[in-house]
């Protein structure tokens, strides 16, 4: 399994604090990270790419690890999937709406797209039926975060709001 991820490059939508912790656990398979956000950031290991087309045209697997609104709806479409093609692979972790889910079940049938990991789905708890078919798709429904380790810090985040909220200083993760 390594050696099947093993110096892929990985493009990520998104790089708050998830994508960052998915970087930095991919550079430890040699996996250059190419990223994607509506603001470059100072980060010298990772390549900025200004749009989600060149960032799949230069990746081999997509990562979407961005907030849902307006802007990012659909964010991965057709287009998006031409361009990481038949050997790419997409994982959303981020939104199911994220991802137009109609072309994905189309270019996963078709041969346009690889393959593809799902941890969302566009109209939850309904899963396109024609997914549960194909080779070429994992489906983990909200499982991708299901380690002790990711529910402690999910803890430890909302703790450390709740304190800062008492204490009148800036949350960790701010509303929008």
């Amino acid at each position: 399994m390594v050696d099947l991820f093993s110096g892929k490059t990985v493009g990520i939508i998104g790089l708050g604090r998830i994508g960052l912790a998915i970087a930095t656990r991919v550079e430890a398979f040699d996996c250059p990270v190419n990223y994607y956000q509506r603001t470059k950031k100072d980060y010298p290991n990772y390549t900025y790419y200004p749009s989600v087309l060149e960032l799949a045209a230069n990746s081999d697997v997509l990562v979407v690890a961005c907030p849902l609104s307006e802007q990012t709806r659909h964010i991965v479409n057709r287009e998006v999937m031409e361009a990481l093609g038949p050997k790419g692979v997409l994982i959303n972790i981020g939104r199911g709406p994220h991802v137009d889910e109609p072309e994905l079940v189309s270019a996963l049938v078709e041969g346009r797209l690889g393959g593809a990991g799902l941890d969302v789905f566009e109209d939850e708890p309904d899963v396109p039926e024609s997914l549960f078919t194909l080779d070429n798709v994992v489906l983990a429904p909200h499982m991708g975060s299901g380690t002790h380790e990711t529910r402690k810090a999910m803890a430890d985040l909302v703790l450390g709001n709740l304190e800062a909220h008492v204490l009148k200083k800036p949350l960790l993760s701010p509303v929008i």
